[in-house]
C-alpha cells in the first residue's frame, strides 16, 4: 500500500530539478539595422542551453543568464545570426543585418506538414521563434519534417439574418485573445494560419479602447457607435463597447490562486516550460503579502510541489518554479483535480479563488478528449474557483481543448508567444485577467425591421445563445475583469439597399407564410437602429442583473469617427481575409493597412504597429501564395 502511494510522487520528483548556481537579468532591444525600427519575435538563446526567450512587440526582451560566461545567440528567419557575450552590463541591445542566404537553406522543424525536399549545405543549430533549425552537414535528401498535430475547433462563420424573421441576436461576451498572439506566432514563423486558427472577435479584443468608465454602481459602460462598412459602403457597421470598471490594484480582493504546470514531456521547447517559468516569476513580483500561491504540477501524474505559500516569500515560489524541469506522459485530468482540490482547501471567502493553468494541451493520460474536458471542467466551475488558461508551444498546441476548459470553466484563456506576452497579460492587464467584476455576461440585440433589413454578428461564433437563454440564469456565459474592455461589431443592411446577402427564400408549397407584421408603430416611425439588453452577475451572485439601452443611428461618417471604431474595424477586416471569408467583399490587405495605419492613434504600448507589420506580413505571403498556385 505505502508503495502504491509513494508511486506518484516519486513520478512527480522525476520533474523536478534543481537550480543552477547565481544567475542576473539582461535586457535590451532589437532592431533592423537598416531602418533602426524594433525587430519582434526574434530568439534570443542562452548559447549552449535550451533557454530563451523572443523579442516583443517593441524589440525588447528581459532574460535571466548565468552570473558568468554566457553567451547569447539572436536569431531570426531573414536575417544573420549574432553571438554577443554578457558582459558586466546588464543591457544588451543589437542591432540585426538582413541575409542574403536563401530560406531554402535551412530546415524548421514543428512549424507545420511540409512535402519532402531535398537539402543540401550546412546551418548552425539554432532556435527561431521557438521552432528547432537542426544542423544538416553533408547532401541531405528528402528530410521529414516533423508532423503538425495542432488542433483547432471549427466554428464556420455567422451569416446574415432576416431582421423580419429573426430580430434577436444572442451571444455570451468573450474577452479571451488567444487567438491574435497565436495568429502572431504563425506569421512571425512565416506562413499564414489555418483559418479554424482564426476567431476574429478575439482579435478585435486583443486591443484596448478608449472607452469611458462607468459612473454609476454597474461594472461596466455600455458604448456603441455607428457608421459605415468600410468594405462595403452602402452597408452600416454598428460597433457595441463594453467597458470594465477599474479597481486600483490596491483593493482587490486577496488572491488565493494555484500554479497548475503541465510539465510533461511535450513542454520541455524552450517556448513551452521555460517560458512558463519565466511567465509566473513575473506574476509573482505582483504578489501581495496576503495573497497566497501553491504550485500543482502533473505529468504521469499530478503532485503539489510547493503548499499554498503567502505572497511576501516571493524568492520561495520562484525557487520551486525554478526547479521544475519536463519529462514523461501528461495526465491533465488529474492534475486539474489536484489544483481545484488544492484552492479549495484554503479558500479565502469574498477573496480571488483562482487556477492557473500553463499548458500546450496535449493531455494524453485519463480525460483527454474535448468532451472529457468539458465534463470535467464544468464539475469544478461551480465551486466558485475561476479559471486562466495560459496556452505555450507550437506543434502539438490543442487550442480546442484549451478553449473549452476557460469557456467553460468560469474563466479566461491566453495563448503566450513570448515574453512581452507574458508581460501583457500577467502584469499590464493584472486586473483584468486575474480579478472577475462580472460574470456569465450575456448580450442580447433587438434589431428594428423598419430600419435594417438584414445583420450579421462578426465572430463569436462559439458564443452564441439562442433567445431564450439571455433570461435563464443557470445558462453559463462569458467573465469580466477588472478595467477590460470587450468589442463586439455587426454589419447592418440597412432597409431599402439590395444585397446578395439579403436575399429572400421561395414562396411555401404546402402552406401560407404569414407576413410579419410591426406591432409597435411607434417604433416602426422611431430612429431607434436597434436596442441592446445585457444580462450579467456579480461574482458570488447567482441571480442576473439587466441594463437595457435603446440605440438610434446617427449616421456619421466614416472619417469622423473613433479611431477605435476604424481601427476594429481593420482588424475585423483582417480576420475576415485570413478566414477567407465570404463576407469580406471589398477588403485587401493594401485597404486595411489603410484603414488601420489612420487609425493607429498615440499607441503607447506599439501593439498596433506591431499589427500593421504583422498584415504587411500577411499580404506578401499571400500574394506569394497565390503566385505559386498559378505556376
Amino acid at each position: 500500500m505505502k508503495k502504491l502511494i509513494l508511486l506518484p510522487l516519486l513520478l512527480i520528483l522525476t520533474v523536478v530539478g534543481f537550480g543552477q548556481g547565481q544567475t542576473r537579468t539582461v535586457y535590451g532591444t532589437v532592431t533592423d539595422a537598416k531602418d533602426g525600427l524594433p525587430l519582434p519575435g526574434v530568439s534570443i538563446l542562452i548559447k549552449g542551453t535550451r533557454t530563451g526567450v523572443s523579442s516583443g512587440a517593441d524589440g525588447k526582451y528581459t532574460l535571466t543568464v548565468p552570473q558568468k560566461g554566457a553567451k547569447l545567440v539572436f536569431a531570426f528567419v531573414g536575417y544573420i545570426t549574432q553571438e554577443v557575450a554578457v558582459s558586466k552590463s546588464d543591457s544588451i541591445h543589437v542591432s540585426m543585418k538582413a541575409s542574403d542566404v536563401s530560406l531554402s537553406e535551412v530546415i524548421v522543424v514543428g512549424c507545420c506538414t511540409q512535402q519532402k525536399q531535398a537539402v543540401v549545405g550546412a546551418v548552425s543549430n539554432i532556435q527561431i521563434r521557438g521552432f528547432s533549425v537542426m544542423p544538416i552537414s553533408g547532401d541531405v535528401r528528402a528530410y521529414d519534417l516533423v508532423q503538425n498535430n495542432e488542433s483547432y475547433g471549427s466554428t464556420g462563420e455567422n451569416r446574415f439574418r432576416d431582421a423580419k424573421k429573426q430580430p434577436l441576436s444572442t451571444f455570451g461576451i468573450d474577452v479571451d485573445a488567444a487567438s491574435y498572439s497565436n495568429i502572431r506566432r504563425f506569421v512571425n514563423s512565416g506562413q499564414l494560419p489555418p483559418a479554424d486558427a482564426v476567431r476574429v472577435e478575439e482579435m478585435i479584443n486583443y486591443f484596448n479602447y478608449d472607452y469611458p468608465q462607468p459612473e454609476n454602481s454597474e461594472p461596466f459602460s455600455v458604448n456603441t457607435e455607428i457608421s459605415t462598412a468600410p468594405w462595403n459602403t452602402k452597408h452600416k457597421l454598428v460597433k457595441i463597447g463594453l467597458q470594465g470598471k477599474k479597481i486600483d490594484e490596491s483593493k482587490l480582493p486577496e488572491s488565493n490562486l494555484v500554479f497548475l504546470v503541465d510539465v510533461s514531456g511535450s513542454m520541455s521547447a524552450p517556448n513551452k516550460l521555460p517560458l512558463v517559468q519565466s511567465s509566473l516569476r513575473m506574476l509573482t513580483d505582483k504578489l501581495r503579502p496576503n495573497d497566497k500561491v501553491a504550485i500543482v504540477v502533473y505529468a504521469g501524474a499530478a503532485g503539489i510541489v510547493l503548499p499554498s505559500t503567502k505572497g511576501d516569500e516571493k524568492q520561495k515560489i520562484k525557487d520551486a518554479l525554478n526547479r521544475l524541469s519536463a519529462g514523461g506522459s501528461t495526465a491533465g485530468g488529474q492534475g486539474i483535480a489536484l489544483a481545484y482540490r488544492t484552492a479549495q482547501e484554503n479558500f479565502i471567502k469574498g477573496g480571488n479563488n483562482r487556477v492557473i493553468l500553463a499548458t500546450d494541451g496535449d493531455f494524453n493520460v485519463g480525460a483527454s478528449s474535448d468532451n472529457d474536458m468539458q465534463k470535467l471542467i464544468e464539475e469544478k466551475k461551480e465551486s466558485g474557483i475561476f479559471l486562466t488558461v495560459l496556452g505555450y508551444g507550437m506543434g502539438n498546441y490543442k487550442d480546442s481543448k484549451m478553449e473549452i476548459l476557460a469557456d467553460k470553466g468560469n474563466g479566461n484563456y491566453a495563448y503566450i508567444d513570448n515574453i512581452s506576452e507574458a508581460n501583457k497579460v500577467l502584469v499590464n492587464e493584472f486586473g483584468g485577467t486575474l480579478f472577475t467584476i462580472a460574470k456569465d455576461v450575456k448580450l442580447q440585440l433587438e434589431f428594428n425591421p423598419a430600419k435594417v433589413k438584414a445583420y450579421r454578428l462578426i465572430g463569436y461564433e462559439n458564443r452564441l445563445l439562442r433567445k431564450e437563454d439571455f433570461n435563464n440564469d443557470k445558462k453559463d456565459a462569458g467573465d469580466m475583469g477588472s478595467g477590460h474592455t470587450v468589442t463586439a461589431l455587426y454589419e447592418v443592411i440597412p432597409v431599402g439597399v439590395k444585397s446578395e446577402f439579403a436575399t429572400e427564400a421561395d414562396d411555401l408549397k404546402y402552406q401560407e407564410e404569414q407576413p410579419v407584421k410591426l406591432t409597435n408603430k411607434a417604433a416602426a416611425n422611431s430612429n431607434e437602429l436597434f436596442t441592446v439588453k445585457l444580462r450579467y452577475k456579480k461574482p458570488d451572485e447567482a441571480g442576473s442583473r439587466l441594463i437595457v439601452k435603446a440605440v438610434i443611428d446617427q449616421n456619421i461618417s466614416w472619417n469622423k469617427t473613433s479611431d477605435d471604431f476604424r481601427f476594429s474595424a481593420a482588424v475585423a477586416g483582417y480576420g475576415m481575409l485570413l478566414k477567407k471569408s465570404d463576407f469580406k467583399q471589398e477588403a485587401t490587405f493594401d485597404k486595411v493597412i489603410e484603414w488601420a495605419q489612420a487609425a493607429k492613434g498615440a499607441d503607447t504600448e506599439g501593439y498596433r504597429a506591431e499589427f500593421l507589420k504583422m498584415v504587411k506580413s500577411s499580404s506578401l505571403m499571400a500574394k506569394d501564395q497565390l503566385a505559386a498556385s498559378k505556376e
